[in-house]
C-alpha cells in the first residue's frame, strides 16, 4: 500500500506519540486517515536516529499483523526493546527523529547462481533479507545508500546481520529476499515530516 503525504505525516506522528504516550501513561489515538491502511496487514519498520546515530530500528519484515498494530508495536520495540542499545528515556524524545518505513512483501531474487546476486540488487530500491538455516537478517533500502555500499557489500552486510559468515550469501542452501519501501521522516526532532527519497 501506499500512503499519501497527510497520511505519512499522520504515521510518523503517530509512531512518536506511541513513545510519548508510554511514557506519560496514555495510549495514542489513531489517526482517521489511516483508519484503513491500519486495518490492512503489512510489513513496517521504526526507526529513531539521535543526533544523526541509529537509536533503535525494530518492525516486521512480514505483513503478518494489521498495520495499526505493527506500527505501535514497531514504536514501542524500537524505544524499549533494540537490544543494541539502552531503552530511550522520556528526556530524549526532544532529541529523537522518527522515521516509518513501509515495506512491500518480500519477493524471493531468484538467481541460477550465487554469483549473480549483486547485479540482481539494486542499491536505492531494494531492502535486503537474508537467510541461511534458521538464521535471518534485515537492513532497510536506505542502509547502504547512507554507507555507501555498492551492492556486493551490501549483501556481505546483510548475511552478518544474520549473525552468518559475510560471504555465505555465495553458499549451497542460502536465500535471498528483497523488498521495498516508502518511507516517512521528521527533517528533525519534531520537526517537518515528508516522504524521504532512498536514492
Amino acid at each position: 500500500m501506499a500512503l499519501q503525504a497527510k497520511q505519512g505525516e499522520d504515521i510518523v506522528k503517530y509512531a512518536r506519540s506511541v513513545i510519548e504516550g508510554y511514557f506519560g501513561g496514555t495510549k495514542p489515538k489513531r489517526p482517521d486517515s489511516l483508519k484503513a491502511a491500519f486495518s490492512e496487514k503489512g510489513g513496517v519498520f521504526v526507526t529513531r536516529h539521535k543526533g544523526g546515530d541509529l537509536r533503535g530500528c525494530i518492525g516486521f519484515p512480514e505483513p503478518v499483523i494489521n498495520l495499526g498494530d505493527a506500527v505501535e508495536q514497531a514504536a514501542l520495540s524500537a524505544a524499549l526493546e533494540d537490544p543494541r542499545f539502552p531503552q530511550v528515556e522520556a528526556d530524549e524524545m526532544e532529541d529523537i527523529v522518527v522515521e516509518v518505513s513501509l515495506l512491500t512483501k518480500p519477493e524471493l531474487v531468484q538467481a541460477a547462481d550465487p554469483r549473480e546476486y549483486p547485479a540482481r540488487v539494486k542499491v536505492g530500491r531494494d531492502g535486503l533479507i537474508a537467510q541461511s538455516g534458521y538464521s535471518r537478517g534485515l537492513l532497510l533500502p536506505q542502509v547502504p545508500v547512507e554507507q555507501g555500499w555498492d551492492s556486493k557489500t551490501f549483501l556481505c552486510h546483510t548475511c552478518t546481520k544474520a549473525g552468518l559468515p559475510s560471504d555465505e550469501w555465495t553458499k549451497k542452501g542460502f536465500k535471498l529476499y528483497s523488498f521495498t519501501a516508502q518511507i516517512f521522516s521528521e527533517d528533525s526532532p519534531r520537526g517537518r515530516i515528508s516522504e524521504r527519497p532512498i536514492s
